[in-house]
């Protein structure tokens, strides 16, 4: 097992993910856990993870200094980087030059950590902060441009320390580094599948709710689908599932999720409650407004549909989708965790009924997807695009209206239509159409014009943690603009996002 030690990173889950897509299990514990704790674990390995604090402020996370005693590799990761500096004797001061984004690694050394590199690596960073003195007995092993200590390893011990960020997709080679430090150091087993994953979620569930009822909310997306099936396995017919149509859903998503879930003999509740989530959200242009609204409608709907529908059932469970991106985002975990925004699963009343279950908590998207495929769930409805929970409502940008909810829906189901016909659907990890609150002058049949402008975004992810812009081929995209412009009323301008995660999240709200 490795240890991550989470300092409040919104990526110390991806750390995780990164370690067991190598085969080895990973498990997230505050940074303050004891030393005694961790040795009783005996895990192969430590990583310290980033962080949002500086180690110059006063209160800013410290790990128990006995770790550096237990004879553990140990891997600190930029926030982490920093602390084992400063806590073995080396000094770190607020950078002249702060690095955010892409930079190139000059690599000193290229033993142990960065076996198999080349003299220059595609790193990625995101940090203000940065060690400028290293502790005795120990050297750099690579910089940056602005970054002196980029990488530094203890000359005794097996302790390393890097500046950026290698569980990003935007550091070309972090999976390497991740192996060398897992493998080559640590000396790590392989015991981590995602089939075990699935017995061992089954196994639980039947144990844990016994001869209760459950209700699962069903939003359309793949994480609930996968959840719901997970639970229909578990427990059979005391699983009741909740369909709500809030009237923010993809064109056609109500129709083809339903026959989906009656073909596998879910019971299945679609409640349409449209007219009350556009009504609670008339007015509302503010981003956690709305996706705290929504997530309590929801629940009003499912208290109101068990009070009517199902009052018969012993339900003593309610169940959803969250997955872990979903409880990062939320700052979950972590009271040294910056939030991002809130996710309406994550919003629910204080004073809820029922018992939460997420069978899927802990697992990421495409991890999410190899679970449905093991479960014998559809490609075609595991393999779309992901949907968020608050469904359109966070893809208007500003207020939510009919019109504008019309004019959304027929332009996003034009772009995924356009890139599914020339086979471009199937290479991107998500895309969608966002409508903004802007206006701009246009000419159409010679008139002038007064209309919305739509921004597509399309990006390349493994889980949604971090993205890059894909690049649609420019024939195409004139392809898409024009037929949105010219079949879709009240849009005319369409705009391109080619802004990468971070600094920017995927969806716009």
């Amino acid at each position: 097992m490795i240890v991550i030690l989470n300092f409040g990173s919104q990526f110390a889950h991806l750390i995780a993910r990164r370690v067991r897509d190598l085969g080895v299990r990973a498990e997230i514990f505050p940074f303050d856990t004891s030393a005694s704790k961790i040795k009783e674990m005996n895990p192969s390995g430590i990583i310290f993870s980033g962080g949002p604090s500086s180690v110059l402020e006063k209160g800013s996370p410290r790990p128990d200094k006995k770790i550096f005693d237990l004879g553990i590799p140990i891997l600190g990761i930029c926030y982490g980087h920093q602390v084992m500096a400063r806590m073995l004797g080396g000094k770190v001061e607020k950078g002249e030059h702060r690095e955010f984004g892409k930079e190139i690694l000059s690599v000193r050394q290229h033993s142990n950590l960065f076996k198999g590199l080349s003299a220059k690596e595609q790193v990625w960073f995101s940090h203000g902060d940065q060690v400028n003195r290293l502790p005795k007995g120990f050297m750099a092993t690579a910089s940056t441009v602005g970054c002196k200590y980029a990488a530094y390893k203890s000359k005794s011990a097996d302790f390393y320390a890097i500046q950026f960020h290698p569980e990003v997709t935007h550091t070309k080679n972090g999976t390497k580094i991740f192996e060398s430090f897992i493998f080559s150091i640590c000396h790590a087993p392989k015991d981590w599948k995602i089939d075990s994953v699935a017995e061992k979620t089954i196994f639980e569930l039947k144990n844990e709710i016994g001869k209760s009822h459950v209700i699962v909310g069903i939003s359309g997306g793949v994480d609930s689908l996968v959840a719901g099936t997970l639970l229909h396995k578990a427990v059979g017919k005391q699983l009741h599932a909740v369909f709500v149509d809030t009237g923010l859903l993809r064109k056609d998503e109500v129709k083809n999720v339903a026959a989906l879930l009656r073909k596998q003999k879910f019971d299945l509740h679609v409640i349409d409650a449209s007219k009350l989530f556009l009504n609670k959200l008339k007015g509302v242009t503010d981003p956690e407004r709305k996706r705290k609204i929504i997530g309590h409608t929801f629940i009003e709907v499912f208290e109101h549909t068990i009070k009517n529908k199902l009052k018969k059932y012993p339900i003593k469970y309610f169940a959803q989708g969250t997955i872990y991106p979903d409880r990062i985002e939320s700052a979950e975990g972590s009271k040294h965790a910056s939030k991002i925004k809130s996710h309406h699963n994550l919003t629910l009343p204080e004073k809820f009924g029922f018992k939460i279950i997420e069978p899927i908590r802990d697992l990421y998207k495409d991890e999410v997807r190899r679970l449905g495929e093991l479960l014998g769930l559809p490609k075609d409805m595991l393999w779309r695009h992901p949907f968020p929970g608050p469904g359109l409502a966070i893809r208007i940008v500003g207020e939510i209206t009919p019109d504008r909810l019309h004019i959304l829906r027929e332009a996003d189901a034009v772009f995924l239509e356009e890139l599914k016909k020339a086979k471009e659907y199937e290479k991107i990890w998500q895309a969608f159409a966002v409508l903004l609150p802007l206006k701009t002058v246009g000419v159409m049949g010679d008139a002038r014009t007064y209309e919305y402008m739509l921004a597509l975004r399309a990006v390349d992810s493994v889980d949604g943690m971090s993205a890059d812009w894909h690049k649609i081929p420019n024939e195409l995209l004139e392809k898409i603009s024009s037929i949105i412009v010219g079949r879709v009323k009240g849009i005319n301008r369409v705009l391109y996002d080619v802004t990468q995660k971070p600094p920017a999240t995927i969806e716009y709200e």
